[in-house]
């Protein structure tokens, strides 16, 4: 039987974006392995193991996860290790340097590089010569946005090839357009007015996320929407300072702070306007998610957000700093009604091309040419073998 191993930093990563790719690989026969720091276990996966990886690169935890890493790949003989996040991919790409001269290849999906257009210079410093020497140890590059992608192929990147997918794909049937009264219904259950305009955005509460820039914009738009509501959906190191700073400028009648939840495809329903006020991403999956429940979007100019949004068509595309056309966005969006209904109808069209179905079919393809290439090799060790001892 052939095994498979995914490799992340952590299990939340695994649990929120792979399970499909995983349940594609078990119901093939393979043996499905799991490395990532955490003791979750998955139903598709044969074999978990709690690696202990750290985001930050200059923690001397990595070390240890590589030669635990190391000591996996090299007793498992894995037809394909497919690796995800910077440090899950660092240290995979090292640690099966010897099994890729035996036949394992190696794949790293790539969730939007830590180096973008605008980035910190240290970033830059840090990332990009990391990303770039360890692409000589990838037999498959996959990036997820066009930045990334062309960044990769400008820049010569030496991966065995460099391919563009459609991020991890998007479940259409759990994110779908509902009917108004089921929206009515929603708002009664969770404690919503009818005529509260209602703003979401899913992700984790942190620099990255730049949540700041939307309570200064609710700070700007409370006295011509009275009635607007901005959900913050998930948790994170910043929880107390957003809190804080809702509180310093006034709006934290207006901010909900909910945490961690199941129930976002709910949520999504009662809104009315998905936001984002990324500073960078990969492929936003609540973007999508957001787009495949029909709503329309108002989301900062950076990587990722740029490759789903386009101003005018389907949303409207702010500068990252700037709150006060954040708000204006908003503003257009509650006055217009029937502005709303077009970005949404073209919202849910857009969406079909995202989901989780052409999201394998892009990835399948990557993975059968792997194993097609992994066959190759062995079939040339085997014959480099038999001419050795027939000579």
């Amino acid at each position: 039987m052939q095994r498979v191993l995914f490799v992340a930093t952590i299990d939340q990563h695994i649990r929120h974006f792979h399970l499909p790719f995983l349940e594609w690989f078990k119901e093939r026969d393979y043996e499905v392995h799991v490395a990532s720091n955490g003791q979750e276990h998955f139903a598709s996966v044969d074999e978990k193991f709690d690696i202990p990886f750290e985001k930050s690169p200059f923690k001397l935890k990595n070390i240890f996860a590589l030669k635990e890493l190391k000591n996996l790949i090299d007793t498992n003989n894995y037809s394909i290790i497919h690796c995800h996040t910077p440090m899950g991919g660092a240290v995979a790409r090292l640690a099966s340097r010897e099994a890729r001269t035996k036949g394992t290849k190696v794949i790293y999906t790539a969730h939007g590089f830590h180096y973008y257009r605008g980035a910190p210079l240290i970033n830059w410093l840090l990332y990009y010569p990391a990303e770039r020497w360890l692409a000589k140890y990838t037999d498959t590059l996959v990036t997820i946005n066009k930045e990334d992608y062309e960044r990769a192929i400008d820049r010569n990147f030496r991966a065995n090839r460099i391919e563009h997918v459609r991020g991890v794909g998007v479940d259409l049937e759990k994110y779908s357009p509902r009917t108004l009264n089921m929206k009515k219904k929603l708002r009664r259950e969770y404690g919503y007015k009818e005529e509260d305009f209602i703003l979401i955005y899913a992700g984790e509460l942190s620099y990255r996320k730049h949540q700041d820039l939307l309570l200064k914009t609710i700070s700007l738009l409370k006295e011509k929407v009275p009635g607007v509501k901005l959900l913050l959906v998930g948790t994170g190191d910043l929880l107390e300072q957003y809190k804080k700073q809702a509180e310093e400028l006034g709006v934290n009648e207006s901010v909900d702070f909910l945490g961690y939840r199941r129930d976002v495809a709910e949520l999504m329903c009662m809104a009315d306007v998905a936001v984002s006020s990324s500073r960078q991403e990969g492929l936003p999956v609540n973007i999508l998610e957001a787009m495949a429940t029909g709503l329309p979007l108002v989301v900062t100019d950076c990587r990722g957000n740029r490759d789903l949004v386009s101003r005018g068509e389907n949303g409207f595309v702010v500068g990252v700093k700037d709150y006060s056309g954040f708000a204006n966005s908003l503003n257009s969006l509650y006055k217009y009604p029937e502005l709303r209904k077009t970005f949404s109808d073209r919202n849910i069209e857009l969406a079909k091309a995202y989901g989780i179905g052409l999201a394998l079919k892009d990835m399948q393809k990557i993975y059968l040419s792997s194993l097609e290439g992994r066959l190759t090799l062995k079939g040339n060790l085997a014959n480099r073998y038999k001419r050795v001892n027939s000579n």
